[in-house]
């Protein structure tokens, strides 16, 4: 029973993270009821990249530094909207559109977080039923986000120059693992 959860875990997580909504282990972390299930985030990171809990890494020796998994949400989608703002070379002439993104991924992560939080606050006390319902919830979330991320995103995308155009299919295939489209 337990193995099923965490495999269901880790497919929520892997589509947390394709989609870019969260980094793995606050993906994994999030839906294990803040790393509960399992005892740490450290555990969690290793659901995440799907190894064995042997393999977790220490513990940071420092706690007061920040990590990916002690950082809030809304912190790793602003680092996120930051980071593709710069490899995606947005100019000032695309900054509306850029804006409009932004504002999307910013929305769709609270979305995404408020189904998350109700998750890890009723996890152990949901019957099978529940627990179907709540993955829906979050699959649900997802597509609603998506049907608002794609065309703020193709309004930006059609503003671009070849080369960022080359950048963003680089930077949103790195997501699914796939190699880099070969534009000619």
């Amino acid at each position: 029973m337990f193995q099923l959860y965490v495999a269901r875990a880790l497919a929520i997580a892997t589509l947390l993270t394709t989609l870019g909504f969260v980094g793995p282990a606050r993906a994994a972390s999030t839906i294990l009821g803040q790393g509960a299930a399992l005892g740490a985030a450290a555990d969690a990171t290793v659901l995440a990249q799907a190894t064995a809990p042997e393999a977790a890494p220490a513990p940071p020796q420092n706690p007061s530094k920040e990590t990916p998994s002690n950082r809030s949400h809304e912190d790793r989608v602003e680092t996120r909207i930051k980071e593709l703002h710069r490899k995606l070379k947005i100019t000032a002439a695309q900054e509306s559109q850029w804006n409009a993104f932004a504002q999307v991924m910013r929305d769709n992560a609270q979305a995404v977080d408020a189904v998350l939080k109700e998750r890890a606050e009723n996890l152990y006390n949901m019957n099978a039923v529940e627990d179907l319902r709540s993955y829906e919830r979050l699959a649900d979330a997802h597509a609603d986000g998506l049907k608002k991320l794609v065309p703020a995103f193709e309004a930006l995308y059609n503003t671009m120059s070849d080369d960022q155009k080359k950048n963003a299919d680089i930077e949103f295939g790195k997501h699914e693992k796939r190699p880099p489209h070969a534009s000619k």
